[in-house]
């Protein structure tokens, strides 16, 4: 681009001082001006071109990162979540089996009250007849 000026600057100081100075000179030059601009703007689109490419393939790369990212992470988060459901279930059966047990034990100890109870007023009316009997037998009832 350099020399197309200095060409350019050439010409132009020639058309200036010579009377037959042919301008398709000057034009011929325009034109490499403009085959030169052409092959610049062609060169720039192609570092563009490359430019973007590379930046969806750093993006494709990124974005599949991120992905086995997420994948790995959510088969971690699934074998957790079933560690710990497998753990809660668990613990339930386990809450429920010493819930049984309390029930039960509960039911056993409230027969073993509730006969307890019968026989101790069973005895606690058998002494107050025999009181009574063995007081009327001697007829000595006391009024208190």
């Amino acid at each position: 681009m350099e020399a197309l000026f200095s060409q350019f600057s050439f010409l132009a100081n020639q058309a200036l001082h010579d009377k037959n100075f042919d301008p398709a000179r000057i034009e011929e030059l325009l034109d490499l001006f403009e085959q030169e601009a052409y092959a610049s703007w062609s060169s720039v689109e192609a570092e563009h071109q490359k430019a973007a490419q590379d930046a969806m393939n750093s993006l494709k790369e990124a974005e599949d990162y991120l992905d086995s990212i997420m994948e790995a992470a959510m088969a971690e988060f699934r074998q957790s979540y079933d560690a710990a459901e497998k753990s809660s279930k668990e613990e339930l059966s386990s809450l429920v089996h010493a819930a049984d047990a309390a029930r039960k034990m509960g039911q056993s100890l409230g027969a073993a009250t509730a006969g307890s109870s019968e026989k101790y007023l069973e005895a606690g009316l058998s002494s107050a007849t025999v009181t009574m009997k063995s007081a009327c037998a001697t007829s000595k009832v006391h009024p208190s």
